[in-house]
This record gives C-alpha cells, sequence and structure tokens, in this order.
C-alpha cells in the first residue's frame, strides 16, 4: 500500500519524530535483509525535485511461491528541501528512516472506566479514542540520519520497520516471552528513587503553564531535561501526565463538546483515555522512547459482571513502552485520579500502581484487543477475564493473595460461603454485602447486616465467613488498609455472591467492629495474643462460663461489652468479671441463654488517665445449654478490678493463695491469704450478696479479717447462704482516710446448710491478733466454751460474762481458757495493754439458742 506524501516546510529541519497518518492506517513489517524468511528489496530515486522509493517484502516458501499474494509493496514519496534552499540536490540524497507506528487500531465508542471505591468509589475514566489534530497528522515517522558519511548497504537497513523487542511482520508486537521478563523490581527497586525526577517534572509542569507552553514535544524535552535515561524521561513524561491532565467528564457525559487536539488537551488540561494515551506516544517518541496505544476492555465505569463484553466493542486505550530492554504496560488515564460518578466530579488521587505494572496483575482490570499485549507467557481468553475477581490496584500494593474463591462469581453451599485473602503484612481488613436488586441488578444503598458475616483477621490475612439473610444475588466489597494506618480503609476486590437457598440457624449477634477475634491493630494497642482462636465460634461449657484471656506486652486497662438479643445492658454486666494484671487481661464470661453472644474487648494503656478505650479484639461465644438462674450471675456492681492485678500489686500486696478473680466454697467457707508489704497498709475486706436480707446477722459478721505479725493476711468467709457473693478488699495508708478499693473476689458457695457468723469485731483487734478458737460467733447458751487466742503487746487477757474469765498464756504465747455462756446474752473477749491499765474490748460473742434463733 502506499503512504500518503508528507510535505515539509521549507523554512524548517526535516522534522525528527515519528509522523502517525490520519486514520492510522495499518502498517506493514519488513525485516532485515539476514532474515532467513523475508527479503528486502529497496529502490531509491530522485525524480523532480522528489525522492521516491519503493519497498518490496517477498515471503519465500520452500513448498509454494506466493510473491504474488504474500508480498507487500511500500511507495514513500518524500518531497525534500534543504534549510534556507528552495531546491534539493539529487546527486546528494541522505539516507532516510521510516519509524513504523502501531497497526490497525480503530476508535471505539466506550464507557467510563470506573473503579467504584469505598468513599471515592474508585472511578476509572474511559471514553472514545481521542486524537490531537497535530498527532493524527502524523502517520509515517521520518528522522534525519547522521552527517557521517554511510555505505549503500547501510542506506537499505534503516527501511526495516521492526523495532527491538518486536516481532518480525507484526510492527509493534512483543518477542519476548513473559517467561523471560523481567520483574518490575529489577528494573526499579523503589518508586522512592524517582523522587527528584516527580518533584522536577511537577515543578516544570507549573512553569510551562504559566509560561503557557501548550506544545507536547516542547513539553517532553523541558520535562525530561536532565533525565539520566529512557527510564527517568518516561517518569518524568508519566508524572507530567498524570498531574497536569484531568479527565474530561463533562465532554463524556456530552454536558461540552469533548476535547479533541492535543494542543487543547494540554491548554485545556483535560482530555479523556485516549487524551492520555495520544500524548504519551507523542512526548515519548519526541525523546526516543518507543510507545505505541493498546486499546481494548476495562473494568470501570459502564462495565457489568456477568455481561459478556464479546458484544461490545473495546472501550479504552492505554499505552506499552519499550524500556530496560522489554515492553511494559502503562495508564496514565487511571494514574491521574478517579471519577466520582455520584457527584459527577473527577477526582485527583495519584496511584502509582498503574506505572509499567506487571501484566499479570494489569490484565485483571485491563483486556487488549491484541491478546499480545497482555504480554503474558499464556494469554487468557475474554471468558476467563469477565469470570476472574475484579481486584483494584490497592490488592496489589498491599502484596494480596486471593486463596478463595478464585472466580468473580460464588455460589453459596448450603447457605454459605467462604471468602480467604493472604497478606505479607499485618493488614486491617472490612468488607460490605448488598443484596442486589432483582429487577435493576443494581446493589442496594443499604448494607447487609453485619451479623451475616463473620470476618477473621490474623497477621497472614483474612477470612471471611458470609450468611446471607435470604436467597439473591450479592455484591461484596472487600476493603483494607496497613495496620496502624490512619485514614479510610481502600477497595481491594470486589465479588459476586449467588445464594440459590438458606438454612435455619441461630440468630448472630450484630458486630459494628466487623473483625472477629484479635482486632488488626491489636498488637499496637499492647495486646500480643489470645487464649482463644477468633476464626471460629467459642464453645461455652455446661455451666455457661468461658474465659478468654489477652496477653499484653505492657499494664493496660480493659473493658468490655456482652452482647445476646435476649439479654437485658444490666443483665450483661453480671455476666463479666475482668481481671487486669501487669501480663494479661482475663474476662470471666457467664452465658444465662441459649444462643450466640458477641463478646468485645476495649483497652487503653494503664496510665493514660481518661484516655479512649479502643477495640482490641471480638469474639463469637456459643451456648448450647439451657437457660440459667439469674440468682447464679455474678454479683452486682463489681468493679474494674477482679482478682489479684496492678492495682494490688501498686498496693504492695502479693503471694495470693487464690490468683484468679472467681472462689468456689463448696462447703460455704474459704480463707484468702496474701502478704502485704507495707507496715502502714491498713486492710479492710466487706462482703455483699443480693441475697444478705435472708442472713440473721448483717454480712459484716460473716467475714474475719486476721493479720499476723509477718505482714501475712487472711480473709476468712463463711456464707450465710447458697449463692454468689462479693468480696471487695480495701486498703488505706495514713493520712488517707478513705478505703480505696483493691480487688474484688467472687465467692461461690454451693452449700445449703447455714453458715456460722464470726465475732464481732471492734477497732482494738489489729495486727498480730489471732482467733484460733472458738471460729463462730454465736454460742449455746449454758455451754462451757474452750477459748485460745494470740494477742501480741497486752498484759492480761479475759472473757467477760455473768462473770469474768482470765485466760493464761501457755508456752506457745497463746491465751487460753475456759468460759461457760450461762445465761449471758453475749461474751465478751477483752484485754489489758502494757501501755496503760485501761481493758479494750477486742470482739464479742452472741450467746444464743440457734435453734430458735435461726
Amino acid at each position: 500500500m502506499s503512504f500518503p506524501a508528507v510535505k515539509a516546510q521549507t523554512d524548517q529541519q526535516p522534522n525528527t519524530t515519528e509522523i502517525s497518518n490520519q486514520g492510522r492506517q495499518q502498517e506493514e513489517t519488513v525485516t532485515d535483509s539476514k532474515s532467513d524468511t523475508h527479503k528486502e528489496n529497496f529502490n531509491l530515486k530522485v525524480e523532480n525535485g522528489v525522492v521516491k522509493s519503493k519497498l518490496h517484502n517477498v515471503f519465500e516458501s520452500q513448498q509454494t511461491s506466493m510473491k504474488d499474494e504474500n508480498s507487500t509493496k511500500v511507495c514513500l514519496t518524500i518531497k525534500s528541501h534543504r534549510r534556507g534552499s528552495p531546491s534539493v540536490e539529487q546527486n546528494d540524497p541522505k539516507p532516510l528512516t521510516i519509524v513504523p507506528i502501531q497497526e490497525n487500531v480503530v476508535s471505539h465508542k466506550v464507557s467510563l472506566e470506573n473503579y467504584d471505591g469505598k468513599l471515592c468509589e474508585e472511578q476509572r475514566p474511559s471514553t472514545k479514542r481521542q486524537l490531537s489534530a497535530e498527532s493524527a497528522a502524523k502517520s509515517v515517522s521520518v528522522r534525519k540520519r547522521s552527517t557521517v558519511k554511510k555505505s549503500q548497504d547501510e542506506i537499505v537497513k534503516p527501511l526495516s520497520v521492526a523495532r527491538p523487542g518486536t516481532q518480525s511482520g507484526r510492527p509493534y508486537l512483543p518477542a519476548v516471552s513473559s517467561s523471560q521478563r523481567k520483574p518490575r523490581k529489577l528494573l526499579f527497586s523503589s518508586t522512592d528513587i524517582f523522587s527528584k525526577v516527580d518533584t522536577f517534572s511537577i515543578q516544570k509542569g507549573r512553569e510551562l503553564r504559566e509560561q503557557e507552553v501548550f506544545d507536547a514535544q516542547k513539553i517532553a524535552n523541558a520535562v525530561t531535561e536532565g533525565s539520566r535515561n529512557d527510564l527517568e524521561k518516561l517518569r518524568a513524561i508519566w508524572i507530567w501526565l498524570c498531574h497536569n491532565i484531568e479527565y474530561d467528564l463533562e465532554g463524556y457525559l456530552g454536558l461540552s463538546q469533548k476535547i479533541c487536539s492535543s494542543e487543547e488537551v494540554i491548554k485545556t488540561g483535560k482530555g479523556v483515555c485516549s487524551g492520555y494515551s495520544g500524548l504519551c506516544v507523542e512526548m515519548c517518541r519526541e525523546v526516543g522512547i518507543e510507545c505505541v496505544e493498546v486499546s481494548g476492555y476495562s473494568k470501570g465505569v459502564g462495565y457489568q459482571a456477568g455481561h459478556s463484553l464479546a458484544e461490545k466493542r473495546s472501550d479504552h486505550e492505554w499505552n506499552a513502552v519499550f524500556v530496560g530492554g522489554q515492553w511494559w504496560l502503562l495508564d496514565a488515564c487511571w494514574g491521574a485520579g478517579t471519577v466520582d460518578m455520584k457527584c459527577k466530579t473527577f477526582m485527583k488521587r495519584y496511584d502509582d500502581f498503574y506505572f509499567l505494572t506487571e501484566p499479570s496483575e494489569f490484565i485483571s482490570s485491563h483486556f487488549p484487543d491484541d491478546q499480545t499485549w497482555q504480554l503474558l507467557t499464556t494469554p487468557i481468553s475474554m471468558e476467563e477475564f469477565e469470570t476472574r475477581p475484579l481486584k483494584t490496584s490497592s490488592f496489589y500494593q498491599f502484596g494480596l493473595t486471593l486463596t478463595q474463591p478464585k472466580q468473580y462469581k460464588t455460589i453459596t453451599d448450603d447457605g454459605e460461603a467462604f471468602v480467604s485473602v493472604s497478606s505479607s503484612r499485618p493488614l486491617t481488613f472490612s468488607y460490605e454485602m448488598r443484596q442486589r436488586d432483582p429487577q435493576t441488578g443494581a446493589p442496594k444503598q443499604e448494607e447487609v447486616d453485619s451479623s451475616c458475616g463473620l470476618l477473621s483477621v490474623t497477621r497472614q490475612g483474612m477470612k471471611l465467613r458470609l450468611l446471607p439473610p435470604e436467597p439473591g444475588a450479592y455484591e461484596v466489597k472487600l476493603f483494607a488498609r496497613r495496620e496502624g494506618e490512619p485514614g479510610v480503609l481502600r477497595w481491594i476486590c470486589s465479588l459476586e455472591l449467588e445464594c440459590p437457598s438458606i438454612q435455619k440457624r441461630q440468630a448472630l449477634p450484630d458486630n459494628p467492629y466487623v473483625n472477629w477475634g484479635l482486632a488488626s491493630g491489636a498488637l499496637a494497642l499492647g495486646v500480643k495474643g489470645c487464649s482463644v482462636a477468633g476464626e471460629e465460634a467459642i464453645e461455652v461449657d455446661e455451666g455457661g462460663e468461658c474465659k478468654v484471656i489477652l496477653q499484653t506486652s505492657r499494664p493496660l486497662m480493659m473493658v468490655c461489652e456482652l452482647v445476646h438479643h435476649e439479654l437485658t445492658i444490666a443483665a450483661a454486666k453480671r455476666c463479666l468479671a475482668l481481671q487486669i494484671t501487669a501480663e494479661q487481661l482475663v474476662c470471666n464470661v457467664m452465658c444465662p441463654c441459649k444462643g450466640f453472644y458477641r463478646l468485645s474487648i476495649f483497652v487503653q494503656d494503664y496510665d493514660s488517665g481518661s484516655g479512649t478505650f479502643q477495640n482490641a479484639g471480638n469474639y463469637l461465644l456459643h451456648c448450647q445449654s439451657p437457660g440459667l438462674n439469674p440468682n447464679t450471675l455474678y454479683p452486682p456492681d463489681l468493679g474494674l478490678w477482679c482478682g489479684p492485678g496492678v492495682r494490688t500489686q501498686e498496693a504492695g500486696l502479693s503471694h495470693f493463695s487464690h490468683t484468679g478473680a472467681i472462689v468456689n466454697a463448696p462447703q460455704g467457707r474459704c480463707n484468702i491469704t496474701f502478704h502485704c508489704a507495707s507496715p502502714d497498709m491498713q486492710i479492710h475486706a466487706s462482703l455483699c450478696t443480693e441475697l444478705h436480707e435472708q442472713a440473721h446477722f448483717p454480712l459484716s459478721r460473716y467475714v474475719l479479717l486476721t493479720f499476723t505479725d509477718t505482714s501475712k493476711v487472711t480473709v476468712s468467709v463463711c456464707a450465710p447462704r447458697a449463692g454468689v457473693y462479693r468480696l471487695g478488699i480495701y486498703g488505706r495508708k495514713p493520712p488517707q482516710q478513705d478505703y480505696m478499693p483493691l480487688c474484688d473476689f467472687i465467692i461461690r458457695s454451693v452449700c445449703e446448710k447455714p453458715g456460722d457468723p464470726f465475732p464481732c469485731v471492734y477497732s482494738a483487734w489489729g495486727r498480730g491478733c489471732v482467733l484460733l478458737e472458738p471460729r463462730i460467733g454465736v454460742l449455746a447458751p449454758q455451754s462451757s466454751v474452750s477459748f485460745r487466742v494470740r494477742i501480741p503487746g497486752v498484759q492480761r487477757v479475759c472473757i467477760v460474762g455473768e462473770k469474768r474469765t482470765d485466760l493464761k498464756m501457755n508456752k506457745s504465747r497463746v491465751w487460753e481458757g475456759e468460759a461457760v455462756t450461762g445465761n449471758a446474752t453475749q461474751l465478751k473477749l477483752a484485754a489489758v495493754t502494757k501501755e496503760s491499765n485501761d481493758m479494750h474490748v477486742l470482739m464479742t460473742f452472741d450467746v444464743l439458742n440457734l435453734k430458735n434463733e435461726l
């Protein structure tokens, strides 16, 4: 075929850039004469000041000569003038180089590419082919050769239109298999190495706009000034395109006339996809970089999953560039920003992912008309492209792998489906599930309740169990962000869920925090791990009780929330008992109702004062036992400090006999011991329960505190009835007036026999005083009672009733003796101190007929 003549202006040098043919004519490729399968015949002559050339490309076959059918003739007529001379010296023809263009790419009607993101909808614009008037007039490239004299053999070689890295006979199609491809990281380790190039290109772009420079060639040379290689030149052009051209949304929507010429695109700073790709070709070729436009399909706005693309025309254009010895793909249109179709606005958001993207990742959203431009070892079909899950640039930037499912559309099995993503770094994940309208197929505005999905996140990825509430089609979107990174989560993937039927199951609690198990940011909050896994529901024991323990790297405070659809807020508080230690947080949970519960744990640093509690984990609990008696729940008004922990440690209390918050007393009695390091610390203990009105004596009579000389403290408890009690331990140091709560113990008694109270204790009963016998505070009338006590620092001890009985000290320094209750209603234990002769009452015993009184 013949190329139309292109005339050079008499007052200009021959153009050194590629000149594209109007209408994008198909290009023929002729290989070097050394090829075994192709031969070249080239005739060049000058007639009447016009250089004429004829190129013959003949394919030779061993079987059949097909010269007439397979030969291609290219005639080129170029009228050339020397600068400042009206004529051409026919005797001194200058060698000319034909630079080929991309073969036969037609314009297509397109729809706007769009990645519909979580917040900005991640929309990617795409529309009709748009070429500038300048580039439309430039189809055949002509380069002026060096002034160095060449031989006649070398005159023929430049006319070979096959470029490095392309297939022979097919213009601009890559010849290197992707199995031989160098990965992007070998071309450059990180885009951070371009920081100087990026800054220069952005600054130079602003200067050129202020100077009203709107010529693509001048801009290309200006922004690449100082670039050391083709890679840096390409980077500078890419940065200029992404930061200076916005998507022409109004033109796409028909609200204004579309901007057509490249000069208008540069001047207005607006263009559609072909405006980006056309400028990229023009600017790259100006600085000597091989660049072509690639047309094809994209998964953007207007793309509907499940609708075949085969019946539609391709809707997008991007670029392929030859850098570093191989072809690469880039899309400046998608790299410049996104489109919010709801607000009908273009949103500048630079995306570095589309700069020299790996072909295996680029194919997720871009499908070229010519499969060769997939740059894959094994190209995929359009059907496979349509059925693949929709992955965004963020998916690959986070280094994710979708392990399940492998297809975009998933059908539930027994009313549920699973999604799993593996990650090489800790991430925060979230998801959305929206049911599609059965009439229009569009996703509904409202999300499906979070109880219809169970998301668990680990440092290696995430697992999502989907439980659609009713049959139908659903759109599922996944989101992620780097752990500890502020800001919104970024859309990473979309899937389609088809649910033919559902299975009847117990209702799951709503989870506004989305994730089940440890939160992705738990490590930064000071939580190292958990005693239970979060992927599956935690089965509660037959007693309706379970325990969740978080290991911590530093002291933390903790609050918890328990949710069940039948549980009131007040009742839920009585189902939790929290123990806070320096190295772990323990949450004791009771589940009084059958079904599923959500346990959410929140933490903050122990020393943060009035800081904000943040979610550290959420756990699904499953109770299959029948309902429990409300009286078996934990006592009301439990504090945050159950059992020994940070608070008791700060007060100098240690070596607790019971390290947990719950103490079981099968016989209705128990002794809790610990050591107190400070001699100034005063300890107080109290007993509380909802059943105190059934006791004959005040609950204070059922607790006896013993403080020995060796700093050992014993808190003795005798439960008056079967039930659950709160034992509060308090302490103070003078000059403090009020006691400070140190910890609470939950005393659980199952003994139906009424417990006996202890003697009534007075303030004189202090450190070192020990009651050895009797251990009960109610004595029978007309009976003889043996007394044994240890009271330090006194010179006389006696029992006072109807008459006074003096006790004697034995060799073990224990005061002992026998006393008769008689008809007295009370016996008093009194002592005279060595400092004075005053007698002080230490404790009293009631004399009662227990059968009649109780």
